[in-house]
């Protein structure tokens, strides 16, 4: 999403993370073959979707550590990976990881600072969004996986937040409410880690050479200031291997021209920031178990985003066993969509919610 960040991705106090050391780095976890190599990308236009009316109908979920997929899973298995014949069976395969939405919202955060300042108070979303607790309250979107390993837990954060230890950060693009956070990781290297691992692709390397060059290149710190220890790893829209991790990029387009990233890892397909999906990445998107995905507004598309019925469009078409969306702007009431939302089981068995910050779900990799 382009624009400033509200408060550069930042992470609700309540989400620090307990310190973990890093965990040492293993060979890849191997699967997916005919994903392992991706065609050259192909340009695509988004199609337009008629927009659609929301009625409130059915209650939300009650709490974020009662999450659970309502797909036929054998008991004791979660979102991410394939059902084994037991429970025990399962744990030796793989380990339970956890995926926690730090951020569900757009680049300028909800409540909009312009929405509570107007006198007349129009806005009923940004209004509900500054009582506490309320679910409409929305930061910029991010993501953490606690990704559990034989040694350790490791937390990977997917785009620029705030953690107390992070030993990865993976960049989708290069707008600031991407990579707006990576300032603060200068405080990390000085004070909290030696140092932080940091995966993009060259093309948004190249624009953090202007907007952050003093992170790259340290040399032109004056002298006293804090430099930053950040290790900057080129990705190529190919699987690459974090912490024992292997992830998969979704290379998607941002509006015209403009390339993006998701990431796949196990059977969780994650995609902030989307307006057209190539051709060529709805293979890598088989088989999917847990889809997030953006999801703007719920009227229409933007340009650069997916609208609620464009989003809508694509579940019915990855067919994922469970949907959350994020990415929200302050015209998608949580309570009301979620509401609408829950009809689409009813109708189609699909099985689709907005996340909302702080929410935890627990996943198998």
């Amino acid at each position: 999403m382009a624009g400033a960040g509200a408060g550069a991705g930042a992470i609700a106090a309540l989400l620090r993370a307990a310190h973990v050391p890093p965990a040492p780095r293993a060979r890849s976890i191997r699967g997916l073959a005919a994903a392992r190599a991706l065609p050259p990308l192909v340009r695509a236009t988004a199609a337009g979707v008629a927009p659609s009316s929301f009625r409130p109908y059915l209650p939300r979920l009650s709490s974020a550590r009662s999450f659970s997929s309502s797909t036929s899973c054998s008991a004791g298995a979660s979102l991410g990976g394939a059902v084994s014949t037991s429970r025990s069976e399962q744990e030796k395969q793989r380990q339970q990881s956890e995926l926690i939405f730090l951020g569900t919202g757009t680049s300028e955060g909800i409540p909009r600072v312009s929405c509570l300042t107007n006198p007349s108070k129009t806005c009923a979303v940004c209004t509900k969004a500054a009582e506490p607790g309320n679910r409409n309250r929305r930061r910029n979107t991010s993501i953490l996986l606690r990704h559990a390993t034989p040694s350790g837990t490791a937390n990977i954060l997917i785009d620029a937040g705030k953690l107390r230890t992070i030993d990865a950060v993976i960049i989708t693009h290069s707008h600031a409410d991407a990579i707006g956070g990576l300032d603060c990781l200068r405080d990390w290297t000085n004070n909290v880690q030696p140092t932080i691992p940091i995966y993009v692709a060259e093309r948004d390397y190249e624009v953090m050479k202007m907007t952050h060059y003093y992170l790259i290149d340290t040399s032109v710190v004056i002298p006293g200031a804090a430099v930053s220890a950040l290790q900057f790893n080129i990705i190529k829209e190919e699987p690459f291997t974090v912490h024992n991790l292997e992830v998969i990029p979704l290379p998607v387009w941002h509006g015209q021209g403009y390339r993006s990233l998701g990431f796949r890892f196990g059977r969780v397909c994650y995609i902030s920031d989307v307006s057209d999906i190539p051709k060529e990445t709805y293979k890598l998107l088989e088989d999917c178990e847990l889809l997030i995905m953006d999801a703007l507004r719920p009227d229409r598309s933007s340009s650069t985003h997916f609208g609620l019925p464009r989003a809508l469009e694509e579940v019915r078409k990855i067919k994922p066993k469970k949907t959350l969306f994020t990415g929200m702007m302050h015209l998608m009431d949580h309570e009301k969509v979620n509401n609408e939302l829950a009809k689409l089981m009813e109708t189609e068995g699909l099985d689709i919610q907005l996340s909302y910050d702080g929410l935890r779900v627990p996943v198998w990799l």
